[in-house]
């Protein structure tokens, strides 16, 4: 299972962009490397910052939503075909 970027930030899910942002800066400043030198701490600095990439990305927040973090990664919501158009099959 991926990782739940809502429990990384320590925020409901239909958290708004501004509890979103709130609780990124909290975390950023509490994990930062240059203030906190414990074990473990920057990794979970990099955690923090990969939820708030995703969850303040209106489109990759959507996806997230949507597929998790396995439809980031399978690039669903990304450009298809080599014109970037999409491509549709009938059956």
């Amino acid at each position: 299972m991926g990782k739940d970027y809502y429990k990384i930030l320590g925020i409901a899910k239909g958290a708004t962009d501004d509890e979103i942002k709130k609780a990124y800066r909290k975390l950023a400043l509490k994990y930062h490397p240059d203030k906190n030198k414990a074990p473990g701490a920057e990794e979970r600095f990099k955690e923090v910052a990969e939820a708030y990439e995703v969850l303040s990305d209106k489109k990759k927040r959507e996806i997230y939503d949507a597929h998790g973090e396995e439809g980031l990664k399978g690039g669903m919501g990304g450009q298809n075909g080599p014109g970037g158009g999409q491509s549709f099959s009938y059956t």
